[in-house]
């Protein structure tokens, strides 16, 4: 319970300062912001409300406008059963409550029932539906007060599209807005047979944003992509690639469209490059920040810390191979080194590293690059991805003459890449000879830290990861349920995972001789490699992760 006076005073306080309630109390109580909600909830007989459970009632924007929902910071929902719920976060707000009631009085024999919420689940609840809203807002003829002014450009001062006005630049504007809002790798505008379906990947999951009706105005939200990235507007019947760059809170982001023809016309993929994101998200760029366990770390230093040769990451797109990468350079860049990067493109800027953009129109591809990298006395060099034979074989080279090379290359686990490189034509012998190692990584979503709780799986989840109920004895299940810190998702936040092969003599020869790629495992795992899904698993039994998270991104061991 809340003494009486201190939250006399803490009212007090949030009508002067205008802060909410609960951050009031939060300062001066001890008790964090769910346990306070929790005590200001019992007195006033009310039941307190996350933004999962909001999530799973109907919306009343009917009876309460989201432009307004917005503005006085609360939420009207149908409840499964037909009542009409009135969620606040300020028990004391007479007025508001007040308000509420006379809204929801637009419908006959339905009574106002309230619950308390924390503002921050009220927002996410809000913020949610603002997302699948803003960009048909901006289509509708009768669009509110706070979609007329133009309030969603200007907060974008996309320098770009800021002074055009027609409603494709706008439903443009928007879906950058909340992609960049929501944290988004990249947006998918997926062409349908009746409009535009909108997502965004977060945390490396396609999330469904909003739909567009209308062929038409789908095809002139396509054209105006096309336009930003200087396309052909009139060629629809072939892939076309480009680029454009926006201005966002004070920063320059780039981003890469990608048009692909479909049966209903044409599809387009924006990946946003944000180049200042990266070390905002890890704060100073290491490889503790990654979070990857410590056995992980030692190896990965000491591949990355040798005097030559060639380390390899691996793992599919999106997977942090190249932020391992950068996290390593930073770590052994001493300043009595050269070290120079070709990357496509160049992600992040590295103080005192030589960075060289891939540019393939200008005739700079990542075999010429090289060959000239090669000229100017480096002592490690970094390979943004390795692509064709061409480039295979001057990096070996490289690494055979007395340069660390680390690169990337694409496969699914590291045993896979032996054959990636014999399909390139890479002489085995060769290979073995300049190869330290291969680090393959997966990103695995993490249970909010707010809303985890306690559950057992069911035998169908444990069968879906060929577990069994006596192997899990010791595992301490956790899921996040939803609420406004993760977007009612049940995660927050992602981590990398490892699967490391250091190579010995044992394994050099089976790989020159062309062994069997289960005895190539076997000789590695007892080496000490191990397997993505054991990693996983790891997260799993300490309640970090779930077994459907690990199940997405990992396979059977």
């Amino acid at each position: 319970m809340l003494e009486p006076a201190l939250l006399a005073r803490a009212r007090a306080q949030s009508l002067q300062s205008q802060r909410p309630l609960v951050a009031e109390l939060e300062a001066v109580s001890g008790l964090d912001a769910r346990q306070i909600v929790q005590a200001l909830a019992e007195p006033f007989g009310l039941t307190v409300m996350e933004t999962a459970e909001m999530l799973s009632c109907a919306t009343a924007f009917d009876l309460l406008p989201l432009a307004q929902a917005l503005a006085r910071h609360c939420v009207l929902l149908r409840a499964p059963g037909g009542q009409v719920l009135g969620v606040i976060a300020d028990p004391f707000d007479v007025d508001l409550q007040t308000w509420l009631t006379t809204c929801a009085r637009a419908t006959p024999g339905a009574p106002l029932h309230l619950r308390l919420a924390l503002q921050s689940d009220i927002q996410a609840y809000l913020s949610k539906q603002e997302e699948s809203a803003r960009a048909v807002d901006t289509l509708v003829a009768n669009v509110g007060d706070a979609r007329r002014d133009g309030k969603t450009a200007a907060v974008l001062s996309f320098a770009s599209v800021s002074e055009a006005a027609s409603p494709a630049v706008k439903l443009v504007n928007s879906t950058l807005y909340d992609a960049l809002k929501a944290g988004a790798s990249d947006i998918h505008l997926e062409s349908t047979a009746s409009g535009l379906a909108v997502k965004y990947r977060v945390d490396g999951v396609l999330d469904h944003a909003t739909s567009v009706n209308g062929i038409e105005v789908a095809e002139h939200i396509i054209s105006r992509l096309k336009v930003l990235a200087e396309l052909d507007i009139a060629e629809r019947r072939v892939p076309q690639d480009g680029s454009f760059r926006v201005e966002s809170g004070g920063r320059e982001i780039d981003l890469r469209v990608s048009i692909m023809p479909s049966i209903h016309g044409e599809d387009a993929v924006i990946r946003i490059l944000d180049k200042r994101a990266m070390i905002e998200a890890y704060g100073a760029l290491t490889l503790e920040a990654l979070g990857f366990d410590a056995p992980s770390l030692v190896s990965l230093r000491m591949l990355a810390q040798e005097a030559y040769g060639m380390l390899l990451v691996t793992g599919p797109t999106g997977s942090g191979k190249t932020t391992t990468l950068y996290a390593a350079l930073t770590e052994i860049h001493n300043g009595r080194e050269k070290i120079i990067t070709i990357e496509d493109p160049v992600e992040y800027q590295l103080p005192g590293i030589l960075q060289i953009p891939v540019n393939e129109k200008k005739g700079l591809t990542f075999a010429k690059g090289l060959r000239s990298i090669l000229r100017h006395d480096p002592d490690k060099i970094m390979v943004g991805e390795i692509r064709d034979r061409e480039t295979a074989e001057i990096a070996v080279q490289s690494a055979l003459t007395g340069h660390l090379v680390l690169t990337t290359v694409h496969a699914n686990n590291v045993f896979d890449v032996f054959g990636r490189f014999t399909h390139m034509g890479i002489d085995p012998y060769a290979f073995v000879s300049a190869l330290n190692g291969i680090w393959a990584q997966r990103l695995v979503r993490m249970n909010c830290p707010h809303c985890a709780e306690q559950f057992t799986p069911s035998d169908a989840d444990l069968d879906a990861v060929n577990l069994e109920r006596k192997d899990v004895q010791d595992y301490l299940f956790m899921q996040g349920k939803g609420c406004g810190d993760c977007r009612g998702t049940g995660y927050k936040g992602r981590r990398s995972i490892a699967e490391i092969l250091t190579l010995n003599d044992e394994i050099r020869e089976l790989i020159v001789d062309k062994r069997p790629i289960r005895q190539i495992k076997a000789a590695a795992h007892a080496n000490g490699t191990r397997s993505l899904r054991l990693a996983a698993l790891d997260l799993v039994k300490r309640g970090a992760t779930t077994l459907g998270e690990i199940k997405r991104v990992t396979l059977h061991a």
